[in-house]
C-alpha cells in the first residue's frame, strides 16, 4: 500500500499470513484469515467466522480496539467500482441495529469484486 493511498483514505490488501502473525491472538480456535485490508494503521480482517475491525488509537497506536462483527449480523452490503474520475472503489456494509452502513474505500488497484465475493461467501450462508 502506498502512503499516499492511505492519506487519501484508501485501503489496500495485506498478506493473510502477515496479519495472522500479528493478530493471531484474537482469533478463535479453527478461525482462519481469508482477506485483510489496511488503512494507514487501522485494518479490517475477513475470517472464516467474522469480520474484525482493528482500530489503533493514540499517537503510538499501542491502544487497540478490536470490533468483531459476526457475519450473521450483516443485513446487506454493496460495492461501488472505481470510475474514470472517481478513482476509488467503495464497500458499504449494513449491520443489524445500525441505520448507517460501515463504509470503506479502496484504491483502484484492489479487485473490489474479489472482496465482494469473500463477503458474499460468508454472509449468504
Amino acid at each position: 500500500m502506498g502512503f499516499l493511498d492511505g492519506l487519501m483514505g484508501n485501503a489496500s490488501e495485506v498478506s493473510a499470513a502477515e496479519v495472522e502473525r500479528e493478530f493471531g491472538k484474537v482469533l478463535s480456535q479453527n478461525e482462519t484469515i481469508d482477506k485483510a485490508y489496511k488503512l494507514i494503521r487501522d485494518m479490517f480482517i475477513f475470517t472464516n467466522k467474522r469480520l474484525i475491525l482493528v482500530d489503533k488509537q493514540g499517537l503510538t497506536g499501542k491502544k487497540v480496539e478490536y470490533h468483531s462483527i459476526p457475519y450473521r449480523n450483516i443485513t446487506h452490503f454493496s460495492i461501488e467500482t472505481a470510475g474514470n474520475f472517481d478513482l476509488d472503489a467503495e464497500l458499504k456494509i449494513w449491520i443489524s441495529g445500525n441505520a448507517l452502513p460501515l463504509q470503506k474505500q479502496f484504491n483502484k488497484n484492489l479487485n473490489i469484486y474479489e472482496l465482494q465475493s469473500v463477503l458474499a461467501e460468508y454472509v449468504l450462508k
